[in-house]
């Protein structure tokens, strides 16, 4: 009797020590990575690829320079990876071959453009170039696959069977960011600038310690440090990751916000030039581009849906499906314009946005703040 009441013991202390709480996860304070630089060669070459396709493509800005549709091509398909390699195939589809916006892009260069006359191929006007239809090709390629390509390939990532460390470098240089986190994107500033939505990050934060860019570089720096302290700290990995996601489509959304704002401004003010008319269809057009490039991107790795984005894409007078009418915003700003208000609201409930931080979109917080 005395041997079995030993062994309950025994093995009620082994139940007990099993049990025990595992201590919390140990979060440094900054993101460290000895080996950033080796682990991200592929994210570099695309982030490379990406700068040199939307420079070429701004060469058609100029009045009367040509932009060649094969050199484009050339610069999207070409590469190992490719840009093409990582974009969904929705949006791939609507970059490559006749009539879609690479080709678009360079029909419309060398022309000139007058808003409303949807007759021709578009062209260039008050420093920005159009299709026929008012909507800047530019912003197409180079905001949308900020979403198609770029997100689109942390999304792969993140659905890797294994998460490693150099898993997080990577998402974090595709996202635009470096260890360092500067929370700038000014060249003279930081030795290593943010770039592409990490300097969207930058430009909606405060720089109060609260803001979206302080988040996401808190939510990388948790991701990593649940990695390598193993499998027991699997559920704070998976949290970090969600986080991860939310807060990058925050980003996006809160972007879409900014630009909608600046449109309604400029459009809104007495005595509109047509430089104004220039400046708001280019801020129009990140609109739309940071908003199609998430189409198709998978449902598990986003909030907004392809039905709600659709509905915003028609608010916007671009629809995925139809020829657009972009150059409404500027022709008819009494009727149009508060559809981009429209477009706000929608954001603004669906992220849960407060009327604070709707507000504050409106600025450039790297601008305001000279950072």
């Amino acid at each position: 009797m005395q041997k079995l009441f030993k062994i309950f013991v025994a093995i009620t202390l082994i139940a007990l020590v099993g049990c025990k709480d595992k201590e919390p996860l140990a979060v440094p304070g900054a993101y460290v990575s000895a080996d950033f630089s080796a682990n991200t060669t592929v994210e570099n070459q695309v982030r490379t690829q990406l700068e040199a396709l939307v420079n070429e493509a701004k060469k058609g800005r100029t009045v009367g320079a040509i932009v060649d549709y094969n050199t484009l091509l050339n610069l999207y398909t070409t590469g190992t990876p490719s840009l093409k390699s990582i974009t969904t195939p929705y949006y791939n589809g609507r970059l490559e071959g006749e009539g879609n916006w690479l080709s678009e892009l360079a029909r419309a260069s060398g022309l000139g453009y007058t808003p409303g006359v949807t007759s021709g191929q578009g062209g260039t006007y008050n420093g920005y170039l159009f299709d026929e239809n008012g909507l800047e090709m530019e912003q197409m390629i180079d905001k949308g696959l900020f979403g198609a390509a770029m997100y689109n390939h942390a999304v792969t990532l993140m659905q890797q069977p294994t998460l490693t460390a150099a898993t997080v470098d990577q998402i974090v240089a595709i996202y635009g960011a470096h260890p360092d986190f500067p929370n700038t994107p000014t060249v003279g500033k930081a030795t290593n600038p943010d770039k592409f939505m990490a300097n969207y990050a930058a430009r909606r934060d405060k720089n109060d310690g609260t803001g979206l860019y302080t988040q996401m570089q808190s939510h990388f720096i948790t991701l990593k440090a649940a990695i390598e302290a193993g499998d027991d700290y699997n559920e704070e990995r998976d949290e970090a990751l969600e986080n991860i996601q939310l807060t990058w489509e925050k980003i996006n959304a809160g972007t879409v916000i900014n630009y909608c704002h600046s449109v309604i401004s400029i459009m809104s003010a007495t005595n509109v030039t047509d430089a104004d008319k220039g400046r708001a269809l280019h801020a129009y057009g990140e609109c739309v581009g940071f908003l199609h490039g998430w189409r198709t991107i998978d449902a598990n790795y986003k909030q907004l849906t392809d039905t709600e984005i659709d509905a915003l894409l028609v608010l916007l007078n671009a629809p995925f499906d139809a020829t657009p009418e972009s150059y409404k915003f500027i022709t008819d700003p009494v009727n149009q314009l508060s559809k981009l208000q429209t477009v706000i609201d929608q954001l603004k409930a669906k992220f849960a946005f407060t009327t604070q931080e709707v507000e504050d979109f409106r600025k450039n917080w790297v601008a305001e703040q000279g950072r």
